[in-house]
């Protein structure tokens, strides 16, 4: 028991005889405390994931029918699941989340879905119907490009939702319907749990209008294991950090980096090089790997090092026959694949490992290797994680 007061702090048991303790002041300061013991809060966020990714599901998963549900899109659901047309639009990290919000949809729902920037969406005449949703997808809530956006859809009668993160934003509250991410605070500049709570929700909101229209229940409650088997396997992948950190010192110094990926992995390449393009200022670009020969394919020599995430999907044989093609540029690649997977290491320079999941599901799991590859390059650069130059959390002017 420790009585303080504004002179003394005395220490007694609960049976009231004094203690002598020895006082040890901490020389952490508040800010060093709020990021919990890591260096800098974009590590601390890439460490949370597992537990956003479970704040996002929580209480929204029915494991029995095979389902979710989704209070916000309640009002709403049924314009939503029977929409002719969908249309994502985002801003930056978000913008990846919706190319993959696409993929799920278009799948799943059989719906028809397209991916604009907020940027462009808002200053064009778009073709918008009364039978057509538009999601608007905001970590903030309060990005200006995209709050016009939701803005011009509304004028034009057609129906808002809202995927954003901080409650009570204005896209929020501007929406007719919408689901909040629970990932809590995100003050690193360069997002990272946001987006896998971005896409963790976009699976939510697929389940339930998959359900709705043709999904049966025993491959919704395939999904939903999967779902909930993802934190666990997400932890397992911070035991390569040691691996991720190594391959950072060597290649901290390159001028440029090309990521591939195809499907589902395509934006998981876009979001990887974004990542180390915030951070570490080296030019990075993501590409769809069949892409890569309509032009990337010229800059690859032995000084180029690229990031392939080439997990055991439906379009493996198609990426190693892309892998072999870099070799035989002298390319360095670094390989993120499926655990058990050791036909890659033949191929590949390095090889970071993920656990198996659902071939939709991949991203949540690929994106974390990548996340902190570009943590671990920007420090070894000298740079601000944190607050990287020229950026700001909130785009909230144009």
């Amino acid at each position: 028991m420790a009585i303080l007061t504004r002179e003394s702090v005395v220490i007694k048991t609960i049976n009231n005889e004094a203690v002598n303790k020895e006082v040890e002041e901490i020389s952490y300061d508040l800010e060093r405390i709020s990021k919990g013991g890591y260096d800098h809060y974009m590590l601390k966020e890439i460490m949370q994931q597992p537990q956003t990714i479970t704040d996002a599901m929580r209480g929204r998963l029915l494991a029995e029918e095979g389902d979710a549900r989704l209070g916000g899109l309640a009002a709403e659901l049924q314009s939503l699941a029977y929409a002719r047309r969908i249309l994502i639009t985002a801003c930056g990290t978000s913008w990846h989340a919706a190319l993959i919000g696409e993929y799920l949809f278009e799948e799943f729902v059989r719906i028809p879905v397209e991916v604009e920037y907020a940027s462009e969406f808002r200053y064009r005449d778009p073709v918008l119907s009364n039978d057509c949703s538009v999601f608007v997808i905001s970590q903030s809530g309060e990005t200006a490009d995209t709050l016009a956006a939701l803005r011009e859809a509304k004028r034009k009668g057609v129906k808002g939702f809202g995927i954003c993160n901080v409650v009570g934003s204005t896209i929020a509250r501007e929406t007719d319907a919408g689901v909040y991410l629970h990932a809590g605070p995100e003050i690193g500049v360069a997002s990272t749990k946001a987006f896998t709570s971005q896409v963790t929700v976009l699976t939510l909101i697929t389940l339930l209008l998959a359900r709705m229209r043709s999904m049966s229940a025993s491959k919704g409650k395939e999904i939903v294991d999967e779902l909930q088997a993802l934190p666990e396997k997400m932890r397992t992948i911070f035991a390569s950090i040691a691996e991720i950190e190594k391959i950072a010192g060597k290649y901290y110094e390159a001028s440029n980096f090309l990521y591939l990926g195809r499907g589902y992995n395509f934006p998981v390449a876009l979001e990887g090089a974004l990542k180390l393009k915030e951070i570490s200022y080296i030019h990075a670009e993501g590409y769809p790997a069949a892409e890569m020969k309509h032009g990337p394919i010229a800059l690859i020599d032995e000084n180029m090092p690229v990031v392939f995430i080439a997990t055991k999907d439906s379009s493996y044989d198609k990426i190693i026959s892309n892998i072999e093609e870099v070799r035989a540029r002298k390319g360095r690649v670094i390989a993120i694949a499926t655990e058990g997977d050791n036909e890659i290491k033949n191929r590949a320079d390095h090889v970071i490992y993920v656990p198996p999941t659902l071939e939709f599901l991949a991203p949540i799991l690929t994106i974390i290797p990548l996340q902190l590859l570009a943590y671990y390059i920007a420090i070894l650069r000298g740079c601000d994680v944190d607050q990287p130059r020229n950026l700001a959390k909130s785009v909230t002017v144009e």
